[in-house]
């Protein structure tokens, strides 16, 4: 007995061959499908904070980021509208009138779970748009079309979760309070000065006024 089960005098050459090259496409296809499944594995797991960045780069505030922001709505709503349960929102800086920012549009959507939300990630991409593991256990986050190159950043966060409520009460709170808009302003073109080419140092010193702003709205 050979290691096909089967002895060679049972059958003839043609369906020997056979045999084998059945044997060698299942061990090609097993190989394949290993080999994606640590592809995608290292993908998810990869260091974002080793991606080429674009220098951080403030300007006046565009009234055309409304807009892009809608366009870029309805084509999340055709492609991963059956996972969304708390709304699609523009947030961040783009979405307070006449704030200065990063020219990247913001997009939060609402999702049930992150488990649940991962069956995202696929079309997502068709998209173009580009996930790291950035807060994982608040959201997934996802970048357009790259980091070198950023036009859109989405955020797919639990629907209600503490996250979700603080992207939104920050967005409205600077809307309604043009002298807290200003203030952040200033902050954030000091922070761009200093860690123009530090996208994580930018980051983390917007997170103090953040939090601080943030517990003003709450009425702390």
């Amino acid at each position: 007995m050979n290691v096909t089960g089967i002895r060679r005098e049972e059958i003839d050459a043609d369906e020997l061959a056979m045999v084998y090259w059945l044997m060698a496409r299942r061990q090609v296809r097993q190989k394949r499908d290993s080999e994606e499944k640590m592809t995608q594995e290292k993908a998810d797991s990869a260091d974002y904070r080793s991606w080429e960045d674009e220098p951080i780069r403030l300007v006046p505030y565009d009234l055309l980021w409304p807009i892009k922001f809608e366009e870029e709505k309805v084509l999340l709503e055709q492609t991963i509208g059956k996972w969304v349960t708390g709304g699609i929102h523009h947030v961040g800086s783009t979405a307070v009138p006449g704030l200065e920012a990063k020219p990247v549009i913001d997009i939060l959507v609402g999702v049930r779970d992150l488990p649940t939300s991962r069956a995202c990630f696929e079309p997502l991409a068709k998209l173009g748009y580009l996930y790291a593991p950035y807060l994982d256990t608040e959201m997934h986050w996802f970048c357009k079309p790259d980091p070198a190159h950023r036009t859109h950043h989405l955020h797919l966060v639990p629907t209600g979760s503490q996250r979700y409520k603080d992207e939104l009460t920050f967005r409205d709170f600077l809307r309604m309070r043009p002298d807290v808009a200003i203030k952040y302003q200033a902050a954030k073109r000091m922070l761009a000065d200093s860690y123009k080419h530090d996208r994580e140092g930018y980051t983390n010193g917007k997170t103090t006024y953040i939090e601080l702003a943030l517990k003003e709205a709450r009425g702390g």
